[in-house]
């Protein structure tokens, strides 16, 4: 009897809710079973779309959800009772949550029906993403919140979606990504005892809606080997630690997106056997099966998909679950001595990592005292260095880079690119949207957010009442900003670098040396991250690589103001300011940016771009003084040190 398929998925979503719709309708009518919902920067940080940390990121990397009306025209036409929607959110999933509940409730589909997933994993936001609000005990709280609503009123909906995915962007190992992941579970299960909203009796149910979304790397062996372990230690986790004896209960469920962070620049059209091989470590196994996959596109590191490229990557899901045989048999893995021995080999490695983090006093803990990130930061860069040396093959990128003629379109046109019109429309609604409500059922509802925020109530309740009367996302997140403070996770960069013995590097910091004596100071490298962009792989490993070859850096972590990089800049004094924007915000936020310095004086400074920066950007960065461009083709990042140390001493 042949099996059932895994929910088909593309993560998508930009420019305005209206344009997001129209493009999940038309996936839909190709075949695709699931949505997978991308939401902007300004929507994931609690910011309203005119809000001034939101100039330049609305609709870039997602779709714009500042109230209401946004949500209903975001599903409109699209039936919630039977869609299986998962939202790729997290500081702010309540409030996403209420505004997709008000939807349901005013279209008459009960919430017993609602079916589908929000993130809602803010302990690796702190880790690798980076949208995170409020410190990390208040946004447990929240969690749990969502935890303790939905089981009892949405009993389809998974609350949380643990998130390894972004932790092996972040530069995770196989057996890292297992462990931060389940110590991430067991923080969010804990917290839900500890706040007594679910009956001891109940805890079962609830383990059994806490779903996981995953990476899967090119290593497909491995990472298939990786489910399977995933897979026997979520089993043995919830009988031995929290006592459940529901067999459907303990199935580890999850979906996943494979590999990002391996698709290249050059080349790109390699990045279509990258994705069909990794897709492949999470359906082979029939005992480790994903229960959703969404793909990347092909074309994802030169900048936003378009249709064509998404129902590309889709084809290749329906093909290999509706052309081949693989869903006509068991697992085909059952019984290999040489799979067992590398899944105990990832279980007992992950084990002992988690029970360090348990003696260190949680994943809370772990996260508080930067110790996890600064294992993401040395596992990337042992990762990076591996590719710089040759020692890890890329192909067409430190091998084989010779190419014929490619017969796929580059530039913009292969690539959606969001016009500053979607911005301003979306401003313009918003302010349409706060004229027409009742402010006064505004004020009330959020006043009865706050209280039940400051109380230790539970927050569900409370806001899909201010759902209902018209509160923006802006307001919503403010309120609890007010209540819980907000926060800034470690970088994960140490003060102090663990030198390499690599040759290159040690002729870099002689270099250096001879640099600093005619500057007379170590040249100095600031690295900043403006907008509201939170991966910060990038910014971490030329902090981390330039502090090893000589350079005095400054590194204060994401999602800072011009305003506040050009008042470091005046503190600091930088010999090199390095900016790092991967939201597509390149070109407003560097004009900001380059304003604020000259307002300071500093527009003698010199300043590189590191980000997804398309080839017909790059006149306009540096005719705004932009020094150097790097993108992600440029992987030496020992070449780019280089590149900095003669940028420091001709420039001054």
């Amino acid at each position: 009897m042949r099996d059932k398929p895994w929910i088909f998925r593309t993560y998508a979503g930009h420019s305005t809710a209206k344009a997001s719709n129209a493009l999940y309708r038309e996936n839909l009518s190709r075949g695709q079973t699931g949505l997978s919902v991308a939401f902007d920067l300004p929507t994931q940080t609690g910011y309203d779309s005119d809000d001034p940390r939101a100039r330049g990121e609305v609709g870039k990397v997602g779709v714009p959800v500042s109230h209401l009306g946004d949500m209903r025209t975001l599903f409109d036409g699209i039936p919630l009772g039977t869609m299986n929607t998962s939202m790729t959110i997290n500081a702010t999933a309540p409030w996403l949550l209420a505004l997709y509940i008000a939807v349901a409730d005013e279209t008459g589909v009960a919430r017993k029906d609602l079916a589908g997933t929000t993130q809602n994993d803010i302990i690796k936001e702190y880790l690798s993403r980076g949208t995170y609000i409020y410190p990390p005990k208040p946004s447990l709280k929240l969690t749990a919140d969502t935890i303790a609503f939905t089981y009892r009123e949405l009993p389809k909906w998974n609350p949380v979606n643990v998130c390894s995915y972004h932790l092996q962007e972040a530069g995770a190992t196989p057996l890292q990504e297992i462990a931060y992941a389940l110590a991430a579970a067991t923080a969010i299960l804990d917290e839900v005892k500890r706040s007594g909203q679910v009956p001891e009796a109940d805890l079962g149910r609830v383990y059994g809606r806490i779903s996981f979304f995953v990476n899967a790397g090119i290593r497909f062996v491995t990472e298939m080997c990786k489910m399977r372990a995933f897979t026997e230690l979520w089993d043995e986790i919830g009988r031995t630690r929290y006592g459940v004896t529901n067999e459907k209960d303990l199935l580890f469920r999850y979906g996943v997106q494979v590999n990002s962070l391996g698709l290249s620049e050059q080349q790109p059209e390699n990045n279509v056997y990258r994705i069909l091989l990794e897709m492949l470590a999470v359906t082979l196994s029939k005992n480790a099966r994903a229960r959703s996959v969404q793909l990347p596109a092909w074309n994802e590191a030169l900048g936003l998909p378009r249709p064509w490229d998404q129902q590309w990557s889709l084809r290749a899901q329906q093909i290999l679950a509706l052309e081949t045989d693989l869903l006509e048999f068991g697992d085909l893995f059952d019984g290999s001595p040489v799979i067992n021995a590398k899944v105990e080999e990832l279980k007992r490695e992950a084990l002992a990592e988690l029970a360090h983090i348990d003696q260190m006093g949680g994943a809370i803990k772990a996260v508080e005292t930067g110790y996890i990130k600064e294992r993401l930061v040395e596992s990337n860069a042992s990762r990076v260095a591996a590719i710089e040396s040759g020692d890890q093959t890329v192909v067409g990128v430190n091998a084989y880079k010779e190419s014929a003629e490619p017969g796929l379109a580059g530039g913009a046109s292969a690539v959606v690119t969001v016009d500053a019109s979607a911005e301003r429309g979306q401003i313009e609604r918003l302010h349409i949207w706060r004229k027409q409500r009742d402010a006064k059922k505004v004020d009330a509802t959020l006043d009865a957010l706050r209280r039940a925020a400051a109380e230790g109530r539970n927050i569900m309740e409370p806001s899909i009442a201010c759902a209902k009367a018209g509160v923006t996302t802006g307001e919503w997140a403010g309120a609890l900003r007010a209540t819980f403070g907000e926060f800034r996770a470690p970088t994960g960069v140490a003060a102090e670098p663990r030198l390499s013995n690599d040759e290159a590097i040690g002729a870099l910091r002689e270099k250096a040396k001879a640099v600093a004596k005619r500057l007379g100071r170590a040249p100095m490298l600031l690295v900043a991250k403006p907008g509201l962009d939170g991966h910060s792989n990038g910014a971490e490993q030329i902090a981390y690589r330039a502090r090893d070859c000589g350079f005095a850096v400054s590194y204060d972590g994401i999602r800072l103001t011009p305003a506040e990089i050009a008042k470091a800049a005046k503190e600091k004094k930088p010999h090199v300011i390095g900016l790092s924007i991967l939201s597509g915000s390149h070109k407003e936020l560097v004009a900001e940016v380059m304003r604020e310095l000259k307002a300071a004086g500093l527009e003698g400074t010199p300043v590189i771009v590191g980000g997804i920066v398309p080839p017909e950007d790059e006149a306009a960065l540096k005719a705004l003084g932009v020094t150097r461009i790097y993108t992600p083709k440029d992987f030496d990042l020992n070449a780019i040190m280089g590149d900095m140390l003669e940028v420091a001493e001709t420039k001054h």
